[in-house]
C-alpha cells in the first residue's frame, strides 16, 4: 500500500476536506478543492483526482456528514460546487457514559497534538489567499496550537511495555522542591485531562501515582527489562482517583486576542473589550500546571495579566517549547 493510500493519509485527506468545506460560506468547485488540498493537488492526473474525490464524497456522506452539491453561479456556467450544510452538521446536546468520555478525552488529546496538521493549515491559508469568504462560526473551537505534549510520556510508555524500573525527579504540588523517585511503572493513564503514571514506589514499597506534568528532566531506566510483573488486578483509574483531590478555584486575568481563545471566553466570569485587538477576561482555574499548559498552547493569542506564578509557569512552558524546536528544519 502506498503512503498516499494508507489509512493515515486517507484520514488526513478526509479531515482536510471537511475543514475546507466548513470554512467557506459559498460552495467550492472541484477545481478550487483540488488546488486547496495538498493531497488532491498531488494527484498524478485529473482522472486520478476525480476517482479519489468521488470516493471521498461518498465516504463522508456514509459517515453522516451533510455534503451538499449546489450550482455555484451563472458566471461559472452553472458549474457545481460543494459545501457542508452547517445546520445539519451541528450536533444536538448529547450525553456520554464514563467509558465513552475516556475515549473522547484521548481523542481530544490526539487532536490537540495534531494542531490541525500542516496540510490542513496550509489549505486554510490557500483559501484566505484566494479571497474565499470565510464562515466565522464554523471553525470555533478548532484552533492551531503549539505542541506541548508531556515530554516524559514516551519514556514511561516504553518502560511500562518493557517492565523496566525508572528514576526521575518529581516536583511537589505545593512548591518548586523536587525529589528523586524510583518506580516500577504499571500504567500510563489519562484522568480528567491529565496524564499520570502508576506503579510501585521502590523506596516506599507501595503503590503510588505521579502526574507527568510535575516530572522534571529525564526519565532514566535503572533496572533490567522484564524484572517485575504488573499486578493482574491493577486498575489505574481507581488508584488515580483515590490519590487526587479537587482544588478550590483560583482567579486569573487574561488578555485574549479577538477571535481567539473561544474555550477560555466561554469559561470566563467576565469579558471586557480593551481595544480592537484584545479582550480582558476574568476566569477561574483549579490547577496551575494544567492551566499554564493550556494558555501556552495558544501562543501569542493569550497573555497572562495576573497572577504572577501563572505568568511564570506559562513563560517556562513557552521557553521549553522553543528549546525543543531549536535546530529543527
Amino acid at each position: 500500500m502506498s503512503a498516499t493510500n494508507s489509512p493515515a493519509a486517507k484520514t488526513e485527506r478526509l479531515l482536510n476536506l471537511v475543514l475546507v468545506l466548513l470554512y467557506t460560506r459559498r460552495p467550492l468547485t472541484k477545481a478550487q478543492i483540488r488546488r486547496t488540498i495538498e493531497a488532491y493537488a498531488a494527484a498524478p492526473s485529473a482522472e486520478a483526482f476525480d476517482r479519489t474525490f468521488e470516493r471521498d464524497k461518498d465516504e463522508l456522506r456514509e459517515l453522516g456528514i451533510p455534503l451538499v452539491t449546489e450550482v455555484v453561479s451563472a458566471g461559472w456556467d452553472d458549474e457545481q460546487g460543494y459545501r457542508i450544510d452547517q445546520r445539519e452538521y451541528a450536533l444536538p446536546d448529547i450525553a456520554f457514559e464514563r467509558d465513552e468520555l475516556t475515549v473522547l478525552g484521548l481523542a481530544a488529546r490526539a487532536w490537540a497534538q495534531a494542531s490541525l496538521g500542516g496540510a490542513a493549515t496550509q489549505a486554510l491559508r490557500k483559501l484566505r489567499a484566494t479571497d474565499v469568504e470565510r464562515d466565522e462560526e464554523s471553525l470555533i473551537g478548532i484552533e492551531p496550537r503549539l505542541r506541548t505534549a508531556e515530554p516524559s510520556f514516551d519514556a514511561f510508555k516504553d518502560a511500562v511495555i518493557a517492565r523496566a524500573p525508572v528514576s526521575f525527579d518529581y516536583r511537589r504540588a505545593d512548591s518548586d522542591e523536587t525529589t528523586t523517585r524510583r518506580l516500577e511503572p504499571w500504567r500510563v493513564v489519562l484522568w480528567h485531562g491529565r496524564w499520570y503514571v502508576t506503579g510501585r514506589d521502590l523506596d516506599r514499597d507501595a503503590p503510588r501515582v505521579f502526574r507527568l506534568s510535575r516530572i522534571s528532566g529525564e526519565v532514566t531506566r535503572i533496572g533490567t527489562p522484564g524484572s517485575y510483573d504488573i499486578p493482574a488486578d491493577h486498575d489505574p483509574h481507581v488508584l488515580v482517583s483515590g490519590s487526587t483531590s479537587v482544588a478550590e478555584p483560583s482567579p486569573a486575568v487574561l488578555r485574549v486576542r479577538v477571535g481567539r481563545g473561544h474555550y477560555l471566553r466561554r469559561q470566563a466570569r467576565t469579558v471586557g473589550e480593551i481595544d480592537d485587538d484584545f479582550s480582558l477576561i476574568d476566569v477561574d482555574h483549579r490547577d496551575l500546571d494544567e492551566f499554564a499548559t493550556d494558555i501556552a498552547s495558544h501562543g501569542a493569542d493569550v497573555r497572562v495579566e495576573q497572577p504572577v506564578d501563572l505568568q511564570r509557569a506559562v513563560v517556562a512552558r513557552l521557553r521549553a517549547t522553543l528549546a525543543a524546536h531549536e535546530g529543527r528544519p
